[in-house]
């Protein structure tokens, strides 16, 4: 993942293994899709989602990547919220893999709040 980052922002991304140790409460999510809808997602699909941003109490930058693969590239969409996310799991129209990969990734906001 560290390389993939690094290909996809520039600057050198360091694997950090004692992330990974980090307790599942103290972190957000952040999904990935791994097929799917073209686009400027780090895999070359949908852009991620993130289940918490600044402004929420949950905000964190460190992030547990969850893996999202459709089943059916035919019936697949852009997802943009954690709820349709979920939503398409329980309907089986995608699966979730949480591989234990802790990204610090913040997301920083502008002033006015633009993301």
């Amino acid at each position: 993942m560290a390389g993939l980052l690094t290909r996809m922002m520039g600057p050198k991304v360091l694997h950090v293994p004692s992330l990974g140790k980090i307790p599942a409460a103290l972190l957000a999510n952040v999904y990935v899709f791994t097929n799917g809808v073209k686009g400027d997602g780090p895999m070359g699909f949908q852009p991620d989602v993130f289940d918490a941003v600044p402004g929420d109490p949950r905000y964190t930058p460190l992030r547990a990547l969850n893996l999202v693969t459709w089943r059916n590239d035919a019936s697949a969409r852009v997802l943009g919220s954690v709820e349709e996310v979920k939503a398409a799991a329980a309907k089986r129209q995608v699966t979730i893999r949480r591989p234990g990969i802790v990204i610090n990734m913040p997301v920083l906001t502008w002033p006015g709040g633009q993301r």
